[in-house]
């Protein structure tokens, strides 16, 4: 047992959890943990952002991709603050987090002193627990549990307020070995589980639904398994996409308001519905009074308030869905459902994605990095009808291979969270897909990359307007386009090359292939400003507050 200062403890407590990576940015009230850090710089990288959202933004984006807890750092007052929006997001998507503040001295609280604020008060409703450190002897405790309930059940982002004569004060530390995080099975009854699969038995029309949950839990390989032997098709929410291979035969797309037809008509028509670590989300229900109308629903969840929250559900099992999944499978017989297989692939094959196909469009742009990167890259993006497109044209074969905000819709999310995923993945190929308004907001990170040469691909969608707020406005507001277009003189490629980035500009669809095939080439940062039609739109869609049986696309307001 050693006597150690609690920014020394901090650094320790960080080894201790396995941390190698952490993203942040100084200030006065956290300068003790930045001089410690400063003695272990071997033992953990630090990533300077230009920001402290973008901070957040890449320690959630490395959780998501690695698995792991992300850290950033922040120091007192707006510092602090500037966390806000990332944690907010992390807390949405269920993501394991732990940001570590540091506050004004004890002696200081509560006076409105320089650079003070309550941050524990701010993120109260934003993370899953939050904490205030004022004694030393509490410190390494406290950051243990934080990483512990972070990752424990559904998981989360934590808060570690610290004030700053604590960082500065000795105190006895002793090493410990990490609480093990473990399954949540004990929250699964066998009368749950008895009525789950004589629901299953007798279902004529199964369809298995898959959230964000089911990534989460690693439950890829018993889901593959589960729909095998029931052969049921499966669709996907936007957190869900490569927890079920995208190029399997069962698979039949997203669900929802820029779901496919065959996912949205399928669901309504099926009389079972098996939802696995799905939240219901109102861009997943549409009406939620006529979704799935026709089916008895089966919800598979961890979180018990998740239950009966947005629809009400016939059965439900409470518990980590891979530990569900495989007993499920233990028990079941394989179940024989040609019938209604065969009907799905006649509707897969009646409403297929359609884009035009003769100019570069969003679709051919995802469809291109696709095809160049088969799949195998870790594809970041901001919010809006880049994201939807990213979401219908890549094909995800395995989970942990699209981050993208799901629950907050954070503009200015990517670029950050490709950094942070980059920093967990060096192998692999990260690409940021953007629009052109999500990329103005914190593309000051291009400079963070460049610094440390962290190889992300910027892709930018550029319209030159905000895509899917002018869609709405187009369907909806008689194509009043208030505040929505963003013709002026601003030079992406300008921008990325004064930041240190190679950057490109791409018009037409021909250039596209060439551009991509160097820059993943090169492992250097890199922009791409893709050029496109202001008009595109993102189809097929459903009208909010509408049935997703509803689902329409251009073709069909043409008919209309």
């Amino acid at each position: 047992m050693s006597k150690l200062t609690g920014a020394e403890i901090v650094i320790e407590c960080l080894k201790e959890q396995g941390v190698d990576t952490v993203f942040g940015y100084p200030g006065g009230a956290i300068l003790n943990i930045y001089d410690a850090l400063y003695q272990h710089q071997h033992e953990i990288t630090h990533i300077l952002t230009s920001h402290e959202q973008g901070a957040a933004h890449a320690a959630d984006g490395y959780a998501r991709a690695t698995g792991k807890v992300g850290v950033c750092l922040a120091t007192s007052g707006p510092g602090a603050t500037n966390l806000v929006t990332g944690i907010a997001t992390a807390y949405m998507d269920s993501v394991p987090v732990v940001a570590i503040t540091c506050n004004v001295g004890n002696s200081l609280l509560g006076k409105d002193s320089f650079q003070e604020i309550d941050i524990t008060g701010v993120t109260m409703p934003i993370t899953k627990y939050n904490f205030i450190v004022k004694d030393v002897n509490k410190l390494a405790q406290v950051i243990r549990r934080a990483f512990t309930i972070a990752q424990t059940g559904r998981p989360g982002p934590v808060l570690v307020d610290i004030t700053k004569d604590v960082t500065g004060a000795l105190c006895e530390y002793e090493k410990e070995v990490p609480a093990q995080i473990v399954r949540q099975s004990d929250t699964i009854s066998e009368e749950d589980m008895e009525r789950a699969i004589e629901m299953i038995r007798k279902a004529q029309k199964p369809f298995i639904f898959v959230g964000g949950g089911a990534v989460i839990s690693d439950a890829s390989e018993e889901l593959r398994a589960f729909a095998k032997k029931i052969q049921a098709p499966v669709a996907d929410s936007l957190m869900g996409k490569g927890a079920y291979d995208g190029t399997d035969e069962f698979y039949t797309g997203m669900v929802g308001m820029h779901g496919t037809k065959t996912s949205n008509f399928g669901i309504t028509e099926a009389d079972l519905l098996i939802v696995v670590g799905a939240r219901f989300s109102d861009r997943v229900t549409g009406n939620a009074s006529k979704f799935a109308k026709n089916a008895r629903i089966l919800q598979i969840d961890i979180d018990r308030a998740e239950i009966n929250k947005n629809i009400p559900v016939d059965a439900s099992i409470i518990g980590d869905a891979k530990v569900i999944l495989r007993r499920l499978n233990a028990r079941l017989d394989p179940i024989n459902h040609d019938e209604w297989i065969a009907h799905i692939e006649r509707m897969k094959d009646m409403y297929p994605l359609r884009y035009d196909k003769s100019v570069l469009t969003g679709p051919f742009i995802v469809q291109t990095i696709d095809e160049l990167t088969k799949g195998d890259a870790i594809i970041v993006t901001e919010v809006g009808q880049h994201q939807m497109w990213a979401a219908q044209y890549y094909e995800y074969r395995h989970p942990r291979t699209l981050l993208t905000s799901g629950g907050l819709g954070t503009m200015g999310y990517g670029l950050g969270a490709a950094i942070g995923a980059k920093m967990g993945c060096r192998d692999k190929t990260v690409i940021n897909i953007a629009g052109d308004g999500c990329f103005r907001m914190n593309m000051n990170e291009i400079a963070t990359a460049t610094r440390y040469n962290i190889p992300v691909i910027q892709v930018v969608v550029n319209n030159h307007v905000l895509g899917m707020v002018r869609q709405w406005q187009t369907l909806f507001y008689g194509k009043r386009y208030s505040q929505t277009v963003l013709n002026d003189a601003v030079d992406f490629v300008k921008i990325a090359e004064a930041m240190g980035a190679k950057a490109y500009k791409v018009t037409k669809k021909e250039e596209l292939e060439p551009v991509l095939r160097e820059a993943m080439e090169l492992n250097i940062p890199v922009v791409i400003d893709c050029q496109i039609s202001c008009d595109d739109k993102v189809f097929p869609m459903v009208s909010p507050g509408s049935p997703i049986a509803d689902a329409f696309d251009d073709t069909d307001l043409k008919i209309g």
